[in-house]
């Protein structure tokens, strides 16, 4: 039986972060082959011997999160990038207000020099607060919650990418466009 979790933490793997392990060829916008991906992780785990793009659509389909995307037969990550080459991304109009969830240790450095990508190719902003303050957990238990002047940033011209419906990505954010939003447990 297959693990969709699992499936979609190796895909992640190979598609965000390290496509060499894999021998994966990416274009220029982050898409690969599904039947290089499919050969190449069907060793991983025997498992994994007989899966199909239809498998992987499932796993797309299934995930609260909507990290990938099929086209055409190629796939690729929506965001989460950390390889060295900077992927293409089709500039958008973001939203007024976006939030970005972080540490309280942290946001002394942002308020100073605004939001920077750090190991990852663009800084990730979420559609509501919700979701900022599930990915602030990942850094500290009592996040702070950014708020984000995204339609204010864009109206001065820093360009803003669609991620997915609850994910947007920019190459980074000033100071003068960040204001505390609140405290998770305040």
């Amino acid at each position: 039986m297959l693990v969709f979790s699992d499936l979609s933490r190796t895909i992640s793997h190979a598609l965000r972060h390290a496509p060499w392990v894999y021998e994966l060829e990416m274009d220029d916008a982050g898409w690969v082959r599904v039947d290089e991906l499919l050969a190449a992780i069907r060793s991983e785990k025997s498992v994994w011997t007989r899966l199909t793009e239809a498998d992987l659509a499932q796993m797309i389909e299934q995930s609260e999160k909507k990290r990938h995307e099929l086209h055409d037969g190629k796939i690729r990550a929506l965001y989460g990038h950390s390889v060295p080459r900077k992927l293409s991304k089709e500039p958008a109009r973001p939203p007024d207000v976006l939030y970005h969830g972080t540490a309280p240790a942290t946001f002394l450095l942002i308020k100073k020099e605004g939001l920077r990508p750090m190991g990852r190719q663009y800084v990730h902003l979420s559609v509501d607060t919700a979701t900022a303050s599930q990915v602030g957990k990942r850094k500290a238990q009592k996040p702070v919650i950014l708020s984000i002047r995204a339609g204010d940033a864009y109206g001065a011209g820093v360009p803003f990418y669609r991620g997915n419906d609850q994910v947007w990505l920019a190459d980074m954010i000033g100071p003068e466009f960040i204001e505390t939003s609140a405290s998770e447990g305040t």
